[in-house]
């Protein structure tokens, strides 16, 4: 494996705040406090490194663009901004066969930033979290929201749609993570109607608390009984990122929360971790892995499923895990990433020392060749697996039929026929904006010219980066992660204020 943070300026020296790989073209798509959206194509140097080359940009959002995700079909993009705009756009083909993407929709009701969004299986509706402390559920098709899930009480950070479509999942800073599952539509009756916002989704399970044990001993008839108190499970707002992305497995067996906060007692040091649930029961974490010393960020699942590594040793086999293949997921904590599978019980790799400034989100190609993160520095950083690296990828055929419809281009095919099916409701609307090649000319009428069209060059950084990459195979809890954060300083110029004659 190789990896490096790339010296290009990505956003105009700007924070990158998301990202996310394109299932068909490979592409990369980053977003950044610059207004933009860039696409990138990823390949090797001849060391083997891997790079980027500036492919187009899509100009039409007015302030920061928070969060981007491709639907499943690869025929749609979801972008989110500060100004509480959504913006859903449509790939097309120009005249000749380059890829032109179009403003389809607006959704426009949060009053406030909209910090991520998840696409639902199918890629008919779409879930958005943002800092209005709402989640909203939206139709494509029509551009309207169908329910509005307002249970949270401070920001919402991050927002994911299972893959079997039966539960939503959102994390606010409000220090709780709500789990919310599909209800069956109630029969209608002649004097009341039914509308889908009271019959898509319900909260299950509220994640917040949990017990553990005190110093306090109590006596009682049965003898000495320890007192527990409640801890909560999560940082709170002053956790140092706004973002909390947590993620489904591609399988639907799990479901995993960054920015945990875990006690062994009611005395003892917090420590930062990760939170793995199992579908089975929603109800309380199955596996806890430790962080380094800063909070998780985001969480991300490799889209592809591996077979079972064959002669590992008996001492990592103690995952916790019991599946009959392998997942591979990677973990962002402020400044570190960390690679796991669900076959060993230390990680893959680890990525540290990267990045001045927090992370920001997780990006993997359809493949899994490619894992790529997002900063606040402005730059991202990617680490590149060879062929077979993380092991043998499981075909239709060779998958287990419960997961065979869970695989990339499983996903991609079902997707894509949803999307033809509703895609004579959908209407491109008459706002400007597009993908245009920084190399051409805009396009013809094919595809209308965009709001700004402008040429960019990548302009070169200085070579005195942070290190590149430690590759350890090391348990996270024993990490001694480097944080650099140089203090940035400014002249401040001393005003006179008059007195107050009264």
């Amino acid at each position: 494996m190789k990896g490096a943070t790339v010296q290009v300026a990505w956003h105009c020296s700007e924070p990158v705040l998301s990202l996310d790989f394109h299932s068909q073209s490979g592409l990369l798509a980053t977003a950044g406090a610059d207004h933009d959206i860039k696409f990138w194509s990823v390949h090797h140097k001849e060391n083997g490194a891997p790079t980027v080359t500036f492919e187009a940009a899509l100009c039409y959002h007015s302030k920061a663009v928070n969060v981007l995700r491709f639907a499943a079909s690869g025929q749609l993009l979801a972008s989110g901004g500060d100004g509480g705009e959504i913006l859903l756009w449509k790939r097309s083909l120009i005249a000749d066969e380059k890829p032109c993407w179009r403003i389809l929709k607006t959704f426009q009701l949060h009053v406030r930033d909209v910090l991520d969004l998840a696409w639902s299986p199918d890629s008919a509706l779409l879930m958005s979290g943002s800092v209005d402390n709402q989640c909203m559920i939206w139709d494509v098709a029509t551009g309207k929201v169908v329910q509005i899930l307002n249970d949270h009480q401070h920001f919402v950070q991050g927002v994911a749609w299972d893959p079997a479509g039966e539960y939503l999942a959102s994390i606010s800073s409000d220090r709780t993570c709500r789990i919310y599952a599909r209800q069956s539509a109630p029969k209608k009756s002649k004097k009341r109607k039914i509308t889908a916002v009271e019959s898509l989704f319900t909260c299950r399970q509220v994640l917040a608390k949990t017990e553990v044990a005190t110093p306090t001993i109590t006596t009682t008839t049965d003898g000495n009984v320890k007192a527990f108190k409640a801890q909560h499970l999560f940082h709170d707002e002053n956790m140092p990122s706004f973002f909390r992305r947590l993620a489904w497995s591609p399988d639907a067996s799990l479901l995993i929360v960054p920015s945990g906060l875990y006690k062994m007692a009611h005395d003892a040091p917090s420590f930062n971790m990760t939170y793995i649930y199992s579908r089975k029961d929603l109800s309380r974490p199955c596996i806890h892995l430790p962080a380094p010393s800063k909070p998780v960020v985001a969480v991300r699942f490799c889209p592809a499923i591996f077979a079972l590594v064959k002669n590992v040793a008996e001492k990592d086999m103690s995952s916790g895990f019991s599946l009959p293949y392998r997942l591979v997921f990677a973990v962002a904590t402020v400044d570190s990433l960390i690679v796991y599978d669900t076959q060993r019980n230390c990680p893959i790799v680890v990525f540290a020392g990267i990045h001045y400034a927090a992370i920001t989100d997780i990006a993997w190609s359809a493949d899994g060749r490619y894992v790529a993160v997002s900063s606040q520095d402005g730059y991202c950083s990617l680490l590149a697996f060879s062929k077979d690296e993380l092991g043998t990828r499981l075909s239709c055929n060779e998958a287990p039929a419960n997961v065979s419809s869970c695989l990339p281009e499983t996903v991609l095919a079902n997707a894509q026929q949803s999307l033809t099916a509703t895609s004579a409701e959908m209407s491109l609307v008459s706002e400007p904006g597009g993908l245009v090649d920084h190399d051409q000319s805009p396009p013809d009428a094919a595809c209308p010219r965009p709001l700004r069209y402008r040429r960019i060059t990548l302009a070169a950084l200085p070579a005195s980066l942070p290190p590149n990459v430690l590759e350890q195979p090391i348990l996270p809890i024993s990490i001694s992660v480097p944080s650099p954060s140089p203090l940035k300083t400014r002249k401040i110029t001393p005003v006179a204020l008059a007195e107050d004659s009264r």
